[in-house]
């Protein structure tokens, strides 16, 4: 059984209940997500463009790769790109798709579609009247440094660079 609570333009949040053999159904309230990509746009061996971005839920600047929703009937590579141009600034010569993952499974459907991008062309960013995005390319081991040290709060950002550096990435 699955009530809905809320509708925005971009989720809803359903009651559910989920059956358990021998006992009472299990009760759930699930935001219902339709997806997203983050991507990892690499310049070079030695350098990724990251964003300085502002996350009004957080009320803070926060470093991240550039990410975005997925829109409907929307192909998760096209939405990296689309979003790789809006929020960064560049184009991607090939766009190659990493890993999926949850984002917050325990609340939310969420399923996160991690690209790397490869040869960058800048077109310039073409940013949604809201957003506050600055655009900065960093070396890899200062994005390493970063990552350690915990300056990065973002959990696509995290997941997505240890993946990258975890595989054996610059």
């Amino acid at each position: 059984m699955q009530k809905r609570l809320l509708s925005t333009r971009l989720f809803t949040v359903e009651h559910r209940e989920y059956p358990r053999a021998g006992g009472e159904p299990v009760r759930r309230d699930v935001i219902v997500h339709p997806g997203a990509v983050v991507i990892l746009p690499i310049l070079d061996e030695r350098r990724i463009v990251m964003i300085r971005n502002y996350r009004y839920t957080v009320e803070q600047e926060l470093w991240e790769l550039p990410a975005g929703t997925l829109e409907p009937n929307e192909a998760p590579i096209d939405t990296a790109l689309r979003e790789l141009e809006e929020e960064a600034g560049y184009r991607a010569g090939q766009m190659t798709k990493m890993v999926e993952f949850y984002t917050s499974p325990g609340i939310l459907t969420e399923r996160m579609h991690a690209f790397v991008a490869t040869n960058l062309t800048p077109v310039g960013q073409n940013l949604q009247g809201t957003e506050r995005i600055s655009v900065k390319v960093l070396d890899t081991d200062e994005v390493r440094r970063m990552l350690v040290d915990g300056e990065l709060c973002d959990g696509k950002t995290i997941a997505v660079l240890g993946t990258y550096f975890a595989r054996g990435g610059a």
